[in-house]
């Protein structure tokens, strides 16, 4: 163990662990995500937008360049932008927004074309909920899904089912945080016993966590979210290299779990999808990826020892975590 205590070394790791998403500012980049309220009324809509306050910093002019990238439409024709105002909200760490739009005459085919990602951060998700009359639909934008149509009444159960699943597929394998860490958590795994218990360990607490922020009174800000992610990497890449003969690790992948559960927890109370749906598309995918990573890694271990490509891997993610941190801190 390189004269590593293992007691002391892991209580250190957790005390920095929870004490260092607090520091200064963290500018939250790999986790990214906002969310807006339309409401139709005729051939009229109100639209709200909450967008993280870190994501508008870098724009000379964020009120312009957000309504530059979101549209409404009557199915080709496009709605007006009547009016729409802007303020930052320190207290929130949020840019709110409001606006109104006329459209040509009654909607009756509503699209939402939204292009967010090209404005603040490529893996940004938009997450809108419509309203008329009291019937709601929802769509999700990222970089690759732009424009969604809306409808009322929404799609019937079995087609919103799968909406959410896959939703949760995209959310799995489109954040890098949780691609980064599956990486390290098949690396950790030194049996393939050892990786079924850290899976599990890892995806309940996972799951757990995700329910607790989702339908809790306790809402973590996304730049703790996205700063804990980065030190879940790093530790973990560290364990593997001076803790190589650890026990227990099942335990420490659950402890790390929780802090990705955040960001799921955070997608299910903004999005307000029926979480088992959502989860289930999120187990899905992480359990395939988890599989593959441990497979390339199986061929990697018996084709090129010599390179000891869990060491190297681990002190390449261990770069990464720790950069991924400390670059985001500002003054």
């Amino acid at each position: 163990m390189l004269g590593v205590d293992e007691r002391s070394f892991r209580i250190a790791w957790t005390v920095f662990l929870l004490a260092a998403p607090a520091a200064p500012r963290v500018a939250a980049h790999m986790i990214s995500m906002s969310s807006g309220d339309l409401r139709l009324r005729g051939d009229r809509a109100e639209y709200e937008l909450r967008m993280p306050l870190y994501e508008t910093t870098h724009m000379k002019e964020p009120e312009k360049a957000l309504f530059q990238n979101i549209h409404f439409y009557d199915g080709n024709r496009e709605a007006t932008l009547v009016k729409h105002l802007c303020e930052p909200s320190a207290a929130q760490d949020a840019y709110l927004c409001r606006a109104e739009y006329q459209f040509p005459g009654p909607v009756k085919n509503l699209e939402a074309q939204c292009t967010f990602a090209a404005v603040t951060v490529p893996n940004h998700v938009h997450l809108l909920r419509a309203e008329r009359a009291g019937v709601f639909d929802q769509a999700i934008f990222d970089y690759s899904y732009t424009r969604f149509p809306l409808r009322f009444p929404p799609p019937g159960r079995a087609a919103m089912t799968l909406s959410q699943v896959w939703a949760g597929m995209r959310r799995a394998a489109g954040g890098p945080a949780q691609l980064l860490f599956l990486v390290a958590l098949a690396m950790a795994a030194r049996r393939r016993r050892e990786l079924y218990a850290l899976a599990g360990s890892f995806l309940a607490a996972e799951c757990a966590s995700a329910l607790w922020v989702g339908y809790g009174s306790w809402s973590p800000a996304p730049r703790f979210v996205e700063a804990a992610a980065a030190l879940t990497v790093a530790y973990l890449a560290v364990e593997i290299l001076l803790l190589p003969e650890a026990g227990h690790r099942w335990a420490v992948a659950g402890a790390l779990g929780v802090f990705h559960g955040f960001y799921f927890g955070l997608f299910l109370r903004d999005s307000q999808m029926h979480p088992l749906p959502v989860l289930a598309g999120v187990l899905a995918v992480e359990v395939a990826l988890l599989a593959l990573f441990a497979w390339l890694l199986a061929l990697l271990k018996r084709g090129a020892a010599v390179l000891r490509p869990v060491q190297a891997g681990a002190g390449a993610l261990l770069l990464v975590g720790m950069a991924w941190f400390f670059l985001r801190l500002r003054n």
